[in-house]
């Protein structure tokens, strides 16, 4: 079995590249709280599968979450980076460009029981024969993952100073609640142009672009085992049925509904 027991470790002994199997995967148990791996990249396209735990994913211009049951699909040759929740059961997937019909950019994918099992069942042999079962197991993986749904959960991020200022201050404090007239202030701008920037630098308006990096915190730390209650506080809401009403209307299911259907 090829497993590593965080993500510092993964980097310092496993190099996908070499491998010349058109499909590697790597199971990573994080067994502490483990620093965040530094920005790199890989010939090889990465798929990041979260069955316990959640794992968040920094590549250009956006942040991407993996909660319990999904995957995020970085393409080869991209920079990222990624952090896990403690105690996170995570596999890998590295695949060879061209290996599967997986998109150009980066999005989370919903993973059906077939693919989790497949994607478990290789870990166990990533030095498997080019033939064999193994072999057309890979293959089946690599057909059925262009099936797998598209789920929204990132958050957009600019390179632009103003954004950027806004995005550092947020991430620090999910609950400040600064309006976007009180940002504006802040950086010497109207709130009309701020409005403007942030529709253009990120493609949603300003309250709906805090609130998407309010639903990705929240989807990390209910992962990690935080109580709804204390995710409400870490937000700055007034009250539990604020923030449950906010998580519904973005993903359908209040939180507990929502990870009892992940599980």
């Amino acid at each position: 079995m090829t497993k590593s027991t965080g993500l510092t470790d993964l980097l310092q002994h496993f190099k996908p590249d070499p491998h010349d199997r058109p499909v590697v995967a790597l199971q990573v148990e994080v067994t502490q709280n483990d620093v965040e791996q530094p920005v790199h990249w890989h010939r090889k396209g990465q798929l990041v599968l979260a069955l316990r735990g959640g794992v968040t994913c920094d590549v250009p211009n956006a942040i991407w979450i993996v909660p319990p049951h999904h995957a995020v699909w970085i393409p080869g040759g991209m920079p990222h980076s990624n952090r896990a929740t403690e105690n996170a059961h995570i596999y890998f997937l590295f695949i060879e460009p061209g290996g599967a019909a997986l998109p150009d950019e980066c999005c989370t994918l919903a993973i059906s029981p077939l693919v989790r099992e497949l994607i478990q069942h290789l870990a166990q042999t990533p030095d498997y024969p080019h033939e064999g079962p193994t072999a057309r197991l890979a293959a089946v993986l690599l057909e059925q993952l262009p099936r797998a749904p598209v789920q929204q959960l990132h958050f957009p991020v600019s390179d632009h100073p103003k954004i950027r200022l806004m995005t550092d201050a947020l991430e620090q404090n999910p609950a400040n609640r600064a309006t976007a007239a009180q940002w504006a202030s802040r950086l010497a701008m109207s709130e009309r142009s701020l409005a403007r920037l942030v529709q253009r630098e990120t493609g949603l308006t300003f309250g709906r672009w805090r609130q998407q990096l309010h639903l990705l915190v929240a989807l990390s730390e209910l992962a990690g085992g935080a109580t709804v209650q204390q995710v409400a506080g870490t937000l700055g809401y007034d009250s539990v049925t604020a923030f449950i009403t906010m998580f519904k209307k973005s993903l359908g299911k209040p939180p507990a509904q929502y990870f009892t259907a992940l599980r």
